[in-house]
Parts: C-alpha cells; structure tokens; sequence
C-alpha cells in the first residue's frame, strides 16, 4: 500500500520473491527509521511471491515487474513516477539466476536467456529510471557475485553474466558521477537464500561429454558454502548507501576470503584449489578414454 504522504526517500528493489535477497534488501529499507523515512517500491514477476510481509507494510508498494520486459519496466517507470514526482533514490537491480552447464553444452538460447536477465536487464532498468535517478541524486546498487571475479568451472555462462555487471557497474560509476549519481556494485559470497533451489535441473544433451559426470557436476551445487543470512547482507547494503558509499564492494560469506585469494595466488594456485574442491578431470579424462575406445570398435 502506499504511504499517504510522500517519505524523503525511495527505493525500488527489483526481484523480491520470499526467501531471496531482494525481499530482505526491501524490508531492510521499509523497517528503517519510521515509516515515513523510505517508501519502498518490492517488485517481482509474480507479486504473489513477494511475502505478506511487505505486502501489508504501510511504506511498502508491491508491483509486478518483469525485469526481461521493456513493457513491464515503462509500466513500473510510470507507476513510480506518478507517485514520487520524477523521483527515486535508490534502485537496486537485484533479480537474477544461476545455472550450472558444461560451455560445449550450453543452449545458445539459454545463456542469451541469462544474460538478459542477469545483465541486459539492469541496464534497461537503469535506463528507464535514470532521469528520475539523476533528479534525486541517487544511487544504483547492483547485486552481482563473486562468480564474475572467479574461474569456475561449468558455472562459466554465469559467471560472464555477472562479470559483465561488475565491468559495466563500474564504468556507470564513472559515467554516472558527473550526474550526481553513484553506482554501488556488490561481489557477493555465500548467501543463505533460495538460490539452489531455483537453480534449473541440469539436463545434458544427448551425447555430452560430460554425461560420465553429471554427478559430480550436481554434487558441486551442494558444495557451494552459503551463509550469511539475507537480513545481514541487507542491513549491511543499506547501510553503505547511507554512508555514501560507491565503487566494487565485496559482501557475505566468504567473499572477502576469495578477493584475498584471487589477487594473491597464482593462476596455476587457483586452479589446483577449485580442482580439489571439484575434482571432476581425472574422471572426465577415464570416461573420454572409454568413449573413444567405443568409437574405434564400432567404426572396426
């Protein structure tokens, strides 16, 4: 519902399903302060997702905004700016996905999928809401992840969706400076949300390679250490962007360790490290090695 008279501040936090990051970032803002210190524009595909929480919130506006449609964000841009007067503050361009796939085997479709999601769409967002961005003198707060710093294997689409966030947050930092508007890109760990959970099943084509160890590429998801709360990494956001705070940031679990990690070790150290973690080629090799001898029989 929105709050009868306008609050200093604005945000919009896209991707606020129940259980994720997005839902805790707007709660983080709407319990701030009174409830005349942020009015909080909690977006997501399916508001239904969006926890009852937010939605009975007297600061709190729910709006369905699917971020991969150009339609969905000047529907979103319109209601916001009807109720704010060209205004927002913050944005946070939270909403994104994971996915798990060998490169030989990624559908070009799918990865242009997730690059639209977890890169285009923040772009377009920002876009839309810029003017009303720079008439507040706000701030862009992008969600990416240490998997756009690392090297990790079958994670690589991912990884480049949320490397090309990182690499374009920072030069909107730049572009946007002389604007009057920061750009806060966060580098996040572990989290303890949903993210496992929405991951797409892992389906190899027939004829994959790696079909010898799908196991292993499946067990690698369990492996990955989730754990700051999602309360903790909102509260500690929002208080960077009361700080004034702009530029790369690394945030949650674990991620301070593998910036550390990544500019110290070697590439060849890294390696080694994240093949103990997911030793997947001496099996990968023995199962090559069984193909290989099929195919000469059957070619007898």
């Amino acid at each position: 519902m929105l709050a009868p008279t306008l609050p200093s501040k604005t945000v919009l936090v896209t991707g606020c399903s129940s259980g994720g990051v997005g839902a805790a970032f707007a709660s983080s803002f709407a319990a701030a302060g009174d409830s005349q210190t942020y009015h909080v524009y909690a977006t997501a595909r399916s508001p239904s997702k969006i926890p009852a929480s937010l939605h009975s919130a007297p600061n709190v506006t729910v709006l369905a905004l699917d971020v991969t449609s150009s339609d969905s964000i000047k529907a979103a841009v319109e209601a916001v700016r009807r109720e704010t007067g060209e205004r927002l503050d913050v944005l946070i361009n939270n909403a994104g996905a994971g996915w798990n796939m060998p490169g030989l085997d990624s559908s070009i479709p799918d990865a242009r999928k997730l690059f639209d999601l977890n890169f285009f769409s923040a772009l377009e967002t920002m876009q839309a809401f810029g003017p009303m961005l720079i008439n507040a003198k706000g701030v862009v707060v992008n969600n990416a992840s240490v998997g756009g710093m690392g090297t990790f294997p079958f994670g690589s689409i991912y990884g480049a969706s949320k490397a090309a966030l990182i690499r374009a947050g920072e030069a909107w930092r730049l572009e946007l400076a002389p604007l009057g508007v920061r750009v806060l890109t966060l580098v996040t760990g572990g989290i303890a949300t949903k993210f496992l959970e929405n991951l797409q099943p892992l389906e190899l084509p027939e004829g994959s390679y790696y079909a010898g160890i799908k196991d292993i590429i499946e067990k690698q998801e369990e492996n990955i250490s989730f754990g700051m709360k999602p309360e903790v990494l909102a509260e500690d956001v929002r208080r960077r962007v009361e700080r004034g705070e702009t530029g790369k940031v690394w945030v949650a679990g674990g991620a301070t360790l593998i910036k550390w990690f990544i500019w110290l070790v070697p590439q060849w150290g890294t390696d080694r490290m994240l093949l103990n973690f997911k030793p997947f080629q001496a099996k990968l090799t023995e199962e090559h090695k069984k193909r290989m001898v099929k195919e000469e029989k059957k070619s007898a």
